[in-house]
């Protein structure tokens, strides 16, 4: 089993969602269920139907954020990085046109919920990692290839 590499602030994230499911809306919801069960006839009671429902739901979260937590590995930034792109790194990237472009560099369930954030195996950060400031990264594409300057390196204290 490869471990997935993760930011400190992704693993907080993930953790305080677990952790909120499980311990707060986990409960409630099952109070719910529980309460509309109690009323009767479940096949018509819509408070009973869609509390199990989205019981369900947060099982499943739970089980998939249980099951990541296992696998991930939490990387910290590292002074040795500083002037290089490496993982967890703020890029900023400017094409021929000065048109920029500014990510970060971060574990695949990282990125969901955000347009600022890259996965380390999209090409773009691919193509950046190991670059200094005033490197040019070309990207591979179907049209062609799309060169880009490094303009800015900067890493997150944790």
């Amino acid at each position: 089993m490869t471990l997935k590499p993760i930011t400190p602030e992704g693993y907080r994230q993930l953790k305080a969602e677990l952790d909120q499911l499980w311990y707060q809306e986990r409960p409630e919801v099952t109070k719910i269920v529980q309460w509309a069960a109690g009323l009767g006839d479940r096949s018509e009671n819509a408070d009973y139907q869609y509390n199990k429902r989205r019981l369900r739901e947060i099982d499943r979260r739970v089980r998939f954020l249980s099951k990541h937590l296992e696998e991930v590995k939490v990387v910290d930034y590292h002074p040795q990085q500083e002037g290089k792109i490496f993982f967890g790194a703020w890029v900023t990237l400017e094409d021929e046109q000065g048109e920029t472009l500014s990510f970060r560099i971060v574990g695949q369930e990282e990125i969901y919920g955000r347009d600022d954030y890259i996965s380390l195996h999209a090409p773009m950060a691919k193509a950046c990692l190991g670059k200094a400031v005033d490197d040019e990264v070309v990207v591979k594409l179907p049209a062609g290839d799309q060169i880009w300057l490094v303009v800015d390196i900067r890493y997150q204290a944790s």
